[in-house]
């Protein structure tokens, strides 16, 4: 399929146009024999971008694989994902980051870029070799040991002043180890009454002003990965305003869950970081509508069932989220009045690609840019089951919640891979 026409959508700023593909490319006008995709009534956004996902191969294939996971991000409107480092082994060499981005073009889904490991083995002993892996043809911009802290200051330090040589970035996961040992979940009341050993904000808020004064001190940029806290917006909000070069990210259950529901020790929303209170949840939403936290990354961490369904104490962190992420960012976001589509336009697409060096998508439907983008139909609203869901796990924190807005048809690269609400198969999607 190498022409396509969208019908009648209205674009990020408003406007309602007729849109135009070939050989993968926006063109200016509609191409004899197009594809027609009908989006009368029905919102076009660019192709979302996730910088924060775990698609687990090598090593962990029970639990997804970059063609399962490329399937459920499409299926969520994604057209490109950033692919976290712990996998086993490791993506700590050049020769793994390779391998990762080819089984993304092999699945042919969505873009995949590979995130390097910040150390060797994620043991935070000592460095990785970034810049093998930035010279590869991965192009790695993006480094976190995502899942543990970089938590030797010297380490971080050393790393920051590695990847500021080539405009990459450190992605920090901000959690203190010792003062986290053994936490089960948010440090507050609702730990108190359960008895479960409490994650203190503090854990994360500690790293988090490190890492920005670390970051002013040798002039490169930082990631805050899944900020959680009022504290940590706090700190966020002086260094931005101090000059340094700090971006950040929250998640979409961080914008809609609160720790009360731990109450119930279902392992679905043990997560890492944990679900924080209503309180934190209000100053999130309040940061992103405001500019600090510049956007929002599924953290999409798929596990086996015999992982989750089990008891609270023993089970992993984590949770699925991309084929939510746009339904629960409008549920916290939009339909609450806090941001409209051309802020979401932002926070899911071009800001993420901006962070993670992702070209294309700076200026979205320009004729001659890539033919990213997504159908989404802001009316309707179901039931999210685990026929929404296309990876390998079902481990959904929104099993049998009611959530706003479909995807109608997703366009990787002037490809269709969902059309009319249903995921292509992959004989029509794989190059």
């Amino acid at each position: 399929m190498t022409a396509l026409t969208i019908r009648g959508g209205t674009l990020p700023g408003g406007s309602r146009r007729d849109l135009f593909v070939e050989r993968g490319v926006f063109v200016e006008s509609e191409v004899h024999g197009a594809t027609v995709i009908d989006a009368d009534g029905l919102a076009i956004l660019p192709g979302l971008v996730d910088l924060h996902t775990h698609l687990r191969e090598p090593g962990s294939e029970q639990s997804e694989t970059v063609l399962s996971g490329s399937r459920a991000a499409a299926a969520g409107g994604f057209t490109a994902v950033f692919a976290m480092a712990n996998t086993s082994p490791v993506a700590d060499t050049a020769r793994l980051v390779e391998q990762i981005q080819l089984l993304g073009v092999a699945a042919g889904y969505v873009t995949v870029r590979p995130i390097g490991a910040v150390t060797v083995g994620l043991k935070g002993e000592r460095l990785a070799d970034l810049r093998a892996m930035a010279r590869s043809s991965a192009a790695v911009r993006v480094f976190s040991d995502d899942g543990a802290c970089v938590s030797d200051p010297l380490l971080m330090r050393l790393a920051l002043e590695e990847v500021s040589a080539f405009g990459g970035v450190i992605a920090q996961h901000a959690q203190e180890p010792r003062l986290t040992e053994g936490a089960q979940m948010n440090e507050g009341s609702a730990s108190a009454k359960l008895g479960l050993t409490g994650w203190p904000a503090v854990a994360e808020e500690a790293i988090i002003a490190r890492d920005v004064l670390l970051a002013e001190h040798v002039g490169a940029r930082v990631h805050i990965c899944h900020l959680s806290t009022a504290g940590s917006v706090d700190v966020v909000r002086w260094a931005k305003a101090r000059g340094i070069r700090v971006t950040a990210e929250v998640t979409p259950h961080h914008l809609l869950l609160t720790d009360n529901l731990v109450a119930t020790l279902d392992p679905r929303y043990k997560v890492n970081p944990p679900l924080r209170t209503g309180e934190d949840v209000a100053a999130l939403r309040a940061a992103v509508a405001d500019g600090t936290i510049d956007i929002v990354a599924t953290d999409h961490a798929p596990h086996p069932v015999e992982a989750k369904e089990v008891e609270w104490s023993v089970a992993a962190n984590g949770m699925v989220g991309l084929e939510s992420a746009l339904s629960v960012v409008q549920a916290s976001l939009v339909d609450t009045g806090m941001l409209d589509w051309q802020d979401v336009a932002r926070i899911l697409s071009s800001a993420p690609a901006l962070i993670g060096g992702l070209p294309g998508y700076d200026a979205p439907f320009v004729p001659g840019t890539p033919a990213n983008l997504v159908v989404h139909d802001p009316s309707a609203s179901r039931e999210f089951d685990t026929t929404d869901l296309h990876g390998r796990s079902v481990n959904s924190p929104y099993l049998a919640r009611r959530l706003p807005g479909r995807v109608i048809a997703t366009v990787h690269e002037g490809r269709p891979t969902v059309l009319q609400g249903e995921l292509l198969p992959v004989d029509e999607v794989a190059r």
